[in-house]
């Protein structure tokens, strides 16, 4: 049985993982044969949000604890994942992929990446592993990969321009489908980037997982 490493930043669309795109992952490592292991940097979230108003509140959490929630409670230190015990990577989105695991959602272009993250998922990247990034994700692509890796975010030009001053080559992308880095071996799919509702998420991400283990 293949064995997926699935790296979460926190609980919450706003300020950690986004939880459908989290259990879609999981579940559709599952549906396809192959077993996961869920990960998380032992580091304080950036904020904490309240995701009823949207508002920042006083108060400080931790990213492995939050993400426990997630993953019931299995979930390791991200600074304990060997590579060698993987076959596959994936990163769901969420804002906590781009203010946890990195500070893109306030430094954009000039954003850094957490030293637990990079050296995970270049670890994946040097043994030519494949790795599925979701949503926001795809923005810690170029902090990985060689300049022009392919990469999507959607559509959002912005975001977009950012992701290509970092050095990936993005490519517009449906919610539906992915973009596939044959080469890099990464997988990248827009889900609530552009994605109205779950189900609207379910089907890239559906698509992006099973190339994910067929690429294993």
């Amino acid at each position: 049985m293949k064995k997926v490493a699935v790296i979460l930043s926190g609980c919450g669309v706003f300020d950690g993982a986004e939880i459908h795109e989290a259990v879609l992952t999981l579940l559709h490592i599952e549906l396809n044969g192959a077993s996961y292991q869920c990960f998380a940097p032992n580091i304080s979230q950036h904020h904490v949000v309240n995701h009823i108003t949207g508002e920042e509140m006083s108060e400080q959490r931790n990213v492995l604890i939050e993400a426990a929630r997630i993953a019931r409670g299995d979930i390791r230190d991200l600074n304990e994942l060997n590579v060698q015990d993987f076959d596959a990577l994936a990163l769901p989105g969420g804002f906590g992929a781009a203010k946890n695991l990195c500070d893109f959602a306030f430094k954009g272009a000039e954003c850094d990446i957490n030293e637990d993250v990079a050296n995970a998922c270049r670890a994946f990247a040097d043994a030519q592993k494949p790795a599925a990034y979701i949503c926001i994700a795809p923005a810690l692509i170029p902090q990985i990969y060689a300049k022009g890796t392919l990469a999507t975010i959607g559509n959002d030009e912005d975001t977009a321009a950012a992701v290509t001053i970092l050095g990936a080559t993005h490519q517009n992308c449906d919610v539906a489908d992915i973009v596939i880095d044959e080469k890099a071996k990464v997988i990248s799919t827009p889900a609530y980037m552009l994605a109205k509702n779950i189900s609207e998420a379910a089907g890239g991400i559906e698509k992006a997982i099973a190339k994910l283990i067929k690429m294993s």
